[in-house]
């Protein structure tokens, strides 16, 4: 039996709020495999909670797309075991993006502290491996920073001579610039506390997402709720 009346309101309303999902499934996806791209070209190695936390965000992204899928048939059939499902499968991603947010709360000085070792250890590898060396480079030269608190770091890698950083550190970067600098040619600021304060300015970004994701959810879950119960309603009449 076809809802009627207001229910037709909240299915519309439904279906458009099926649609954000997708596309917050969609942007959720996007993050996640950014994030996992920019950590394995970064110097956080193994299954810490930093580099696990990229593929929490895209299972999430996978489940959410799916839960939206099964809302999407379930209002369309108006199907009262579908639109149970949604309404449960939706309330359980809510636990799951919030168990996400504690978490990455709670270890977030832990990932700093992850990304400072490595870093500092990737420092040591930088004269022997072209592919670290390359990505040191990078980080500095696109953060504007050099070595892990600041540039005399390098001073204490065995492989560097004592008056030179790699030339990735210098304000104009040319070939052999690092060699012999001059300090005001140079980036004096470490790496790790630049790359944590960029990390810390985009949080409350993500922060700012996750709770409107969170309200359009919990949206989603009352209207499902409205539906179940017209589609209950109208079993009982027949």
């Amino acid at each position: 039996m076809a809802v009627e009346g207001g229910m037709k309101c909240v299915k519309f309303l439904l279906y458009v709020l099926l649609l954000a999902f997708c596309a917050c499934a969609v942007g959720l996806i996007a993050v996640g495999v950014g994030a996992q791209l920019v950590l394995s070209q970064t110097i956080i190695q193994g299954a810490t909670p930093g580099s696990l936390l990229p593929v929490v965000i895209i299972a999430v992204g996978v489940f959410l797309f799916l839960v939206a899928f099964v809302g999407c048939c379930g209002a369309c059939k108006e199907n009262y075991c579908l639109m149970i499902t949604f309404a449960i499968f939706l309330s359980l991603i809510m636990v799951v993006e919030v168990a996400a947010a504690i978490a990455g709360y709670v270890f977030r000085d832990k990932v700093m502290s992850e990304f400072n070792n490595n870093f500092r250890q990737q420092m040591e590898n930088y004269p022997k491996n072209n592919h670290t060396a390359s990505i040191l480079d990078r980080m500095q030269a696109d953060f504007k920073c050099c070595g892990a608190a600041n540039y005399t770091d390098w001073e204490k890698i065995p492989s560097m001579s004592k008056n030179r950083v790699p030339d990735s550190c210098c304000v104009n970067v040319t070939v052999g610039c690092g060699i012999n600098f001059n300090e005001k040619a140079i980036h004096k600021e470490g790496c790790v506390e630049k790359i944590g304060g960029w990390l810390r300015k985009n949080v409350l970004v993500v922060a700012a997402a996750a709770l409107g994701i969170a309200f359009v959810e919990v949206l989603g879950i009352v209207f499902a709720c409205c539906l179940v119960k017209s589609i209950r309603s109208g079993y009982e009449v027949m």
